[in-house]
């Protein structure tokens, strides 16, 4: 049965959120914070550059296939071993990448870290949303973005900081403190739902894992491997599409399928879904653009790019603050219109950046982006779960999170594919129009630009791979923005949650 409001409230809510942030943004850091380290691991674990991409995609793919099964574990086994265990996994696997020693031993501890972690985000979630009442869903929402968007934008910075002053080894030990402090707040705070005893579909989930994990794999390493020109992507590319295929006609036909249908019945959390989608593929292939845009392009330091970014996250910060006491009183539907609408201005501001600007740009544009997605995905997290039943909340934490997870990961693979390759081309297109005259111009004589001698010729191919490089950042950036736009009319799907005026509810508990 559910608790009474004298019930509900011997809940220690504030210990219980402090614990399931620390464990959210904890997650959330390893998605981004180990990337900037990864030259100074090359050179301790003596590896290729191809070798140590697999340092971040053994962890992508892990988390991606181990998010569905959260939703059965939490319920077969209640959600507080759950979550327990995944801490400690976390923490323990984060320790090992720390002493690692060779490519194979961190490849191996980071797969134990994506598995482990995999439970984290969707579960703190689910959780903020059993122990607050309906009507602070939105409070709660906006604590949990900040957690899951903060982490992301703060760990390039974070990680460069701990890798300059101290050693690549840090961005894994950092976890430990905060992994040992929210085990200790959430086992002394943290009540246990009721489980669930039902059978396990494996053949569901086996097809599943394997068309997420082949999805993963293509998107990660498509790009190195020159995409279907590759023998390894085409494999991939056929094991995604047979385990979906499989996968979705064993749902619609079996009696106790991994993915329970009833999800996709309801039409807030279909659609938002779509929404969640979309923000993972404009949130973080803007975070993959940015850095190395600002340190490739325009000698920008790590230190000081992790500065110039870091506005971004105060704007996401601060809206979460405005719009998780709006949301309930206002549409939530126009709350996330003029999110968008603000994301959208930020993008077009951003086709308008040049090797020539100041960081005056790139820290406006930030806050605005940041302000955007902020406003956009607090309401859209709390009318994805209005309407849906809070027996299918496990499964349907896990669904949201793992949507979002895969736009990141293709909204990352296509920018930069299409990034390198309009490079290639506005390269060529800006050489055809070099001359002799051209290079008589004030502009050049002012460089002693001689192409002539072979350093005058080098300069003048790196002037012109420079620009050719921020008009495809340019055009990436476009791209996004008409994405953006282009999902604005969706919200009219959405219908807006009912206000609750019955007594407090939260989750059966134990």
């Amino acid at each position: 049965m559910t608790p009474t409001i004298a019930e509900t409230d011997k809940l220690d809510r504030p210990l219980i959120t402090a614990s399931v942030m620390a464990a959210t943004i904890m997650q959330a850091l390893d998605s981004t914070i180990a990337n900037v380290a990864l030259p100074k691991m090359q050179g301790t674990l003596s590896a290729t550059q191809d070798q140590m991409a697999w340092v971040l995609t053994s962890y992508i793919v892990a988390t991606a296939i181990m998010i569905p099964l959260t939703g059965w574990l939490a319920q077969r086994f209640g959600r507080k071993p759950v979550f327990l265990i995944s801490i400690v996994g976390f923490t323990v696997a984060s320790a090992l990448c720390g002493i690692a020693t060779s490519l194979p031993e961190i490849v191996l501890f980071r797969i134990l870290q994506g598995i482990s972690g995999a439970a984290l985000v969707p579960l703190s979630q689910a959780v903020l949303f059993d122990i607050n009442p309906r009507e602070n869903h939105g409070r709660a929402m906006a604590m949990w973005g900040v957690g899951v968007t903060m982490g992301p934008i703060l760990g390039p910075a974070l990680g460069g900081w701990l890798t300059d002053h101290y050693s690549w080894r840090w961005v894994f030990y950092i976890n430990v403190p905060i992994g040992i402090l929210a085990y200790i707040g959430l086992s002394v705070s943290m009540p246990n739902t009721k489980k669930i005893i039902g059978s396990f579909d494996f053949f569901g989930f086996t097809n599943l894992a394997l068309g997420i994990g082949a999805l993963q794999l293509m998107l990660d390493r498509g790009e190195l491997k020159d995409w279907f020109g590759s023998a390894e992507i085409v494999g991939y590319a056929l094991v995604m599409c047979i385990a979906f295929y499989l996968f979705i006609i064993h749902t619609l036909t079996h009696r106790h399928p991994f993915l329970s249908p009833a999800l996709f019945a309801d039409r807030n959390f279909l659609t938002t879904n779509v929404f969640i989608f979309l923000i993972g593929v404009v949130l973080f292939a803007t975070l993959a653009l940015v850095p190395p845009m600002l340190q490739n392009e325009m000698g920008y330091p790590v230190l000081l790019t992790g500065l110039v970014t870091a506005p971004r996250g105060a704007g996401t910060m601060l809206a979460m603050i405005i719009v998780g006491r709006l949301v309930g009183k206002f549409d939530a539907r126009l709350i996330m219109a003029a999110g968008l609408g603000m994301t959208a201005l930020s993008l077009w501001q951003m086709t308008r950046f040049d090797l020539l600007m100041d960081d005056t740009l790139i820290i406006s544009t930030g806050v605005l982006q940041g302000f955007g997605i902020g406003l956009s995905y607090v309401p859209l997290s709390t009318v994805a779960f209005s309407t849906l039943p809070a027996m299918l909340r496990n499964e349907g934490t896990a669904f949201f999170n793992l949507l979002r997870n895969i736009g990141s990961a293709i909204g990352i693979s296509v920018v930069q594919t299409l990034l390198t390759r309009n490079t290639q081309t506005m390269h060529a297109t800006l050489a055809e129009h070099v001359t002799p005259y051209t290079l008589h111009q004030p502009a050049y004589a002012a460089i002693h630009l001689d192409p002539t001698q072979p350093a005058g010729l080098m300069a003048l191919n790196g002037m012109i791979t420079r620009q050719a490089a921020m008009i495809a950042y340019n055009n990436d950036f476009k791209l996004m923005m008409i994405i953006t736009i282009a999902v604005i009319p969706l919200l009219l799907l959405l219908r807006p949650p009912a206000r609750h005026t019955g007594p407090k509810e939260v989750a059966v508990m134990e």
